[in-house]
């Protein structure tokens, strides 16, 4: 199986526009306690050629307050020879952080966190690019070999029933791994962010009250499926077990007592946008005081504002119109997955250009007066 090149700008709304390579390993929000013990579940069977199994992982969510489980699924690779870095949570600055996974040429570090199926906290076991072919290794992965022909077997630890199921690294009772110069250096690659598929998975997973471990209690009801979304029927996997007795955090909430995740570094989304209505609204800058500078910068704000919504519009029918031709063509899987990734493409470039053009006009606008001293009372007077 093939699969088409496609190449992907950076999914994250950053402040500063000097876009690193390592954008996609930056933290999203920090939480005051820990999340729980990975749960024991199977790997369902490998739906077809070029799938790379993306583990499950334990995930914050602030309506909730509360963890709550994305299940392991097979996911689609989005170019030929990337691999899947695993997100991971880790203790910094007295509170637990999120660093989200990507897709990069090799697996970068994730915490050395064990998940399993061939993710044994440093690289990927589980296969191995040939060329434009994906070949499973099926000591680790659950591959049937009548539907996908590209496989070997090759004998490695297998520590996914390991009795140290941590799911985060450093702090107390965490994982005491450091990146390798190998992995220091993986992060610094090209690195395409999670797929839109991963992205609505996510979502699914984070609506499902089931899933979140105040209810489950660390053994989720869905702990891994055969295809992103897919969270019943024969395609879902159960938990065995919790991964360890789940105690509930006698303090809930965010870092430093706050009602909602704290970003850091960039101030970094949630979830990725995969079309321009996914983008948030503008937002309109503060005055300065001085009124006349204020009026025409607002004026100046407007009319970008105006003319970016007109491209967003644009760009929106423009998606839907290729979803209806999609649709009444009856496209299958695969290509459902590439027209997402493209449209995430299209949007994200869009989003950076008019974060540039938001920038520039920033940069020109007028700097606020200086404060004023008050006037001193007349001398006799209180």
């Amino acid at each position: 199986m093939r699969i088409p090149s496609m190449r992907v700008v950076s999914w994250f709304a950053i402040a500063v526009l000097a876009m690193s390579s390592t954008s996609f390993g930056q933290v999203r929000i920090s939480v005051t306690f820990g999340p729980p013990a990975l749960p024991v579940y199977e790997q369902p069977l490998c739906p077809g050629d070029g799938y790379i199994w993306t583990p499950g992982y334990w995930a914050w969510s602030d309506d909730d307050d509360d963890y709550y489980w994305v299940p392991g699924t097979w996911i689609l690779a989005p170019e030929v020879g990337y691999l899947w870095t695993p997100p991971y949570w880790a203790w910094a600055d007295g509170a637990f952080v999120f660093y989200d996974g990507y897709w990069g040429p090799h697996v970068g570090f994730y915490g050395g966190v064990v998940y399993g199926f061939g993710y044994f906290g440093e690289g990927f076991e589980g296969g191995r690019w040939d060329h434009d072919h994906f070949y499973y290794n099926r000591s680790v992965t659950n591959v049937n070999v009548t539907v996908v022909h590209n496989v070997y077997n090759t004998t490695v630890i297998n520590n996914n029933r390991t009795v140290n199921r941590v799911s985060y690294n450093g702090g107390p009772g965490g994982i005491n791994a450091r990146p390798t110069p190998q992995q220091e250096a993986a992060a610094h690659e090209r690195h395409l962010p999670p797929a839109s598929t991963q992205v609505q998975h996510v979502q699914a997973a984070r609506g499902n009250p089931e899933l979140r471990a105040s209810t489950n209690r660390g053994k989720p009801p869905v702990a891994a499926t055969a295809r992103p979304g897919a969270f019943s029927g024969r395609e879902a996997i159960p938990a065995h077990e919790a991964g360890a007795p789940y105690n509930p955090p006698a303090n809930r909430g965010v870092a430093r007592g706050e009602n909602s995740s704290r970003p850091v570094n960039g101030g970094n989304r949630s979830a990725t946008p995969v079309h321009p209505n996914d983008l948030p609204r503008f937002e309109h800058p503060a005055n300065t005081g001085e009124s006349k500078a204020d009026k025409k910068f607002q004026q100046q704000q407007q009319k970008l504002q105006q003319k970016q919504e007109q491209e967003r519009q644009k760009l929106q029918q423009k998606q839907e119109q290729e979803h209806q031709r999609v649709a009444k063509q009856a496209a299958d899987e695969t290509r459902k997955q590439q027209m997402e990734q493209r449209h995430q493409q299209q949007t994200q470039q869009l989003e950076q250009r008019h974060q540039q053009q938001q920038q520039s006009l920033q940069q020109r606008r007028p700097p606020p007066p200086p404060n004023r001293a008050e006037p001193r009372p007349p001398k006799g007077r209180s």
